[in-house]
């Protein structure tokens, strides 16, 4: 395969800056691809950045291959998040789920938007769910990047956020301390 032959012969300076990541869009979509250059690749560390909206078959196709997934965890209500990004969340939960009972290390991001997800009652159910957990994983919160108003303006879209791009975000990193969860604001 191209690719993983590319990478092997950048494998030298890959492992000095810590391996391959495997990130999206949602690289999921591409599992089989995904699983078969990880399969290729010497001796690498693999990292697979995911929202989790996949297949219980692809996702553990491509996660039992990783050494760690940095996992994005946005609303907890399945209707919200059906409401901001089309789809609902019961199969991201499960795979959440799975990764959970599986060996691969992981870690939980939560993009935080200002009035969406940075909101006192989806802080608070995320750390009960994540509290159920039988790993406490470590929580990464990142503060909204507008970045996505240019990429849609790059390609002759509006943008209409539906939220306030200038409000501060509610971090809630005490929420998640205070309840036991390490938690780091990035």
């Amino acid at each position: 395969m191209e690719l993983a032959a590319i990478l092997n012969r950048q494998a030298p300076i890959l492992r000095e800056v810590g391996g391959v990541t495997f990130s999206g869009g949602e690289p999921l979509v591409q599992a089989g691809f995904v699983a078969e250059t990880i399969d290729q690749l010497d001796d690498l560390h693999v990292t697979l950045g995911t929202s989790g909206f996949a297949s219980e078959e692809d996702f553990q196709r491509v996660v039992r291959r990783c050494d760690l997934v940095l996992f994005d965890l946005k609303l907890m209500d399945s209707k919200a998040h059906q409401r901001w990004t089309g789809q609902n969340n019961d199969c991201i939960l499960k795979n959440l789920s799975l990764l959970d009972s599986s060996t691969t290390s992981f870690i939980v991001r939560v993009p935080l938007i200002s009035g969406v997800t940075d909101t006192d009652e989806n802080m608070q159910s995320m750390v009960a769910h994540l509290k159920t957990l039988s790993r406490r994983p470590q929580v990464e919160l990142m503060p909204y990047n507008r970045a996505a108003g240019c990429k849609y303006a790059a390609c002759g879209f509006d943008w209409h956020p539906g939220f306030d791009e200038a409000r501060p975000v509610n971090d809630q990193l005490e929420t998640f301390l205070d309840n036991g969860i390490d938690a780091s604001l990035i």
